[in-house]
């Protein structure tokens, strides 16, 4: 008979006792038992979150062998994968495995079931039998291995109409398109930092739809190749060419852009730190910044905005808003260029 579980997953947590699973430094990534109210999957991959795969990759000096004795070690030691520099995770791909008997006849999974996990690996009971191969460019890695989602973590069925992994990395940064949603207005400029990576570009294409025809969109490239790349895309109104690390130079290249007036929203999609100033400097007074990036410090950005004088609303990106798995999807349904993007990339 199977033991019941904590809805949260409290009673995979090891270290410290009555922490929550995401917080904790040690979870229980016994597979050989299964609680009432959990779901065993067969990991298929694991798509690291970016700023977490950046550290890895630059730690390791790009070293394939030496990022997988590092993502084997964290895991071994904390029983998931919750990057010790950044805190962040990333999602996975697997198929279902096992359904405790609290959930059968009550979720909409059955035996068999591909599936992607939309809560972070940081709190997510992993093991990892062996690394199969680490795809650089994209941030994914495929295992052999298995996984836990708990009652309270949320998931999404790999659609017929799309390819794992073009679905797999959509549904990565599910969360910030939808965010976007609801955060742009009609007629307001909008900056986005990491504009031409994934999440970047979906938040790119929301936006754009959002501001309509009396908005700007612009968008933040690194050099004037990355701009080429952005630009042909159709989402931004502009490219600001500039280091997203380097606030000064992000503000004056934005003001150029903006004819000398400063943005209603910044969106952060960067995978570096050290850009908090970057996305409060050229915002207005009363204007939002929404850090979807996972390497961003709140210390930094608290404090640095209080040092500038800068009355902006910061939001956390929080990766889950309702029904962020279906928005996303339908974007790339939507845009036949978006969709091409993902699949010339992801597959």
């Amino acid at each position: 008979m199977e033991k019941p579980g904590n809805k949260f997953g409290i009673h995979r947590v090891i270290s410290p006792v009555g922490s929550l699973p995401q917080n904790c430094d040690k979870l229980d990534n016994n597979m050989d038992i299964l609680y009432d109210n959990e779901i065993l999957i067969d990991v298929q991959s694991l798509n690291i979150d970016s700023a977490s795969f950046h550290q890895i990759k630059e730690s390791c000096n790009a070293d394939e062998e030496k990022m997988k004795a590092r993502m084997m070690e964290i895991v071994a030691t904390q029983g998931k994968h919750r990057n010790p520099v950044t805190g962040s995770g990333g999602m996975l791909l697997g198929t279902v495995e096992r359904i405790g008997s609290k959930l059968q006849g009550k979720i909409d999974l059955n035996v068999g079931d591909k599936i992607a996990t939309l809560v972070s690996l940081s709190l997510t009971p992993l093991r990892i039998d062996e690394i199969l191969k680490i795809n650089m460019d994209i941030d994914r890695v495929d295992i052999k291995g298995k996984a836990i989602l708990f009652e309270s973590g949320i998931y999404a069925k790999i659609p017929d109409d799309f390819s794992e992994a073009v679905a797999l990395a959509a549904l990565d940064v599910a969360g910030a398109p939808a965010q976007t949603a609801k955060l742009v207005k009609p007629g307001q400029k909008v900056l986005i930092l990491g504009a031409t990576g994934k999440s970047g570009m979906l938040c790119a294409y929301e936006a754009r739809k959002r501001v309509g025809p009396t908005g700007l969109i612009l968008g933040n490239a690194r050099n004037e190749n990355r701009a080429e790349y952005l630009m042909k895309f159709g989402f931004c109104h502009k490219a600001v060419i500039a280091n997203a690390q380097n606030p000064a130079e992000i503000y004056e290249k934005t003001m150029e852009a903006t004819g000398g007036e400063e943005v209603d929203l910044v969106i952060n999609c960067l995978n570096v730190p050290d850009a908090e100033m970057s996305c409060i400097l050229p915002c207005k007074d009363g204007g939002t910044v929404y850090f979807f990036s996972m390497a961003t410090s709140f210390t930094k950005a608290a404090l640095g905005a209080e040092g500038v004088g800068k009355d902006v609303s910061m939001i956390i990106g929080n990766g889950y808003t309702k029904d962020h798995a279906e928005i996303t999807l339908e974007l790339l349904r939507e845009s036949s260029a978006l969709r091409k993007l993902f699949e010339d990339k992801y597959t």
